[in-house]
């Protein structure tokens, strides 16, 4: 039976993974805007873009929060006014599952956050549209 800290450090690790999604947002948001710039595509308004990003006023679409469930933290994105669910975290053993739907995870343990080697793991392979969530 897992203990209120062992709960306590799932959700923090979920928060951490909530992070490193978002912080991927903004990288591939910057990558795009330096693409368009380089292709000379709409070259002004990607260059505003990336000021905007330089200072911090840039307003990034898409962000991720945590939906606690009975069983599972659901990760969901926002982008634009939509949900989707991202992924589900095990709230009793740190499992981190692809979604199948809104409601339920596909099977297989993608990562363990409780396992400090797989977490990491999941960490650096994090990314927003979740790739790193299918099994190779």
């Amino acid at each position: 039976m897992n203990t209120p800290q062992t709960t306590m450090e799932i959700l923090q690790y979920t928060q951490a993974l909530c992070e490193s999604l978002e912080v991927d947002y903004r990288l591939y948001c910057t990558r795009s805007h330096r693409h368009c710039v380089e292709r000379n595509q709409d070259a002004h308004y990607h260059n505003k873009c990336l000021q905007e990003i330089a200072n911090g006023t840039y307003t990034f679409t898409t962000t991720f929060e945590i939906v606690e469930g009975r069983k599972y933290y659901k990760v969901v994105m926002l982008t634009s006014g939509n949900r989707s669910v991202h992924c589900f975290v095990n709230k009793t053993t740190g499992d981190v599952l692809k979604s199948a739907s809104w409601n339920a995870p596909a099977k297989g343990v993608r990562y363990n956050l409780l396992n400090k080697e797989s977490r990491e793991n999941c960490y650096r392979y994090a990314d927003w549209s979740g790739r790193y969530l299918y099994l190779r």
